[in-house]
């Protein structure tokens, strides 16, 4: 089953090679029949909290049967893949990979909430965002674009680096 509406994925890494990090999840997202379909470029933003290396970060757009669930495991055997290990909530890691929007679904789960709980506040989400999914956004019915002219503020600007290919 492929689904009817956007599934999209958020990716960021700060530890390591960043760009070549995003690249790898990318690549193995192909092989746990996982397809990016779209990326964004790399955009690079300020850590939160403070005190850690800056981050890059990106969106792609994929095409998948698994469920939402089945997502979630093959995007945390990526995450182990490369080498994240569990650590202290928002602490550095080479590769940090969440599920934004999975078609039109609302899920809460101790372990998925869909949309992500926190787009509309993390700039450094709706910037790539907004280059893979221009049109309004599942469930929140506003672009990337309108939410990011609200978000607060926090250091991002566009690297240029392409992550396709």
């Amino acid at each position: 089953m492929t689904s009817s509406g956007p599934i999209l994925i958020a990716l960021g890494s700060n530890l390591g090679d960043r760009a070549a990090n995003l690249r790898a999840a990318l690549r193995l997202m192909a092989s746990a029949r996982v397809t990016p379909v779209r990326v964004s470029q790399a955009w690079e933003s300020e850590p939160v909290p403070e005190g850690q290396p800056r981050f890059l970060n990106a969106v792609a757009a994929v095409e998948t049967a698994l469920l939402p669930h089945d997502l979630l495991d093959a995007l945390k055997q990526i995450e182990q893949a490369l080498g994240r290990r569990p650590s202290r909530r928002w602490g550095p890691r080479p590769i940090d990979l969440d599920i934004l929007f999975y078609d039109w679904i609302e899920a809460s789960a101790p372990d998925l909430v869909i949309p992500h709980p926190r787009i509309a506040e993390r700039r450094f989400v709706l910037a790539p965002l907004s280059e893979v999914y221009p049109g309004p956004l599942p469930i929140l019915g506003r672009t990337a674009l309108e939410l990011l002219c609200e978000a607060p503020p926090l250091g991002i600007r566009r690297t240029g680096i392409s992550l396709e290919g």
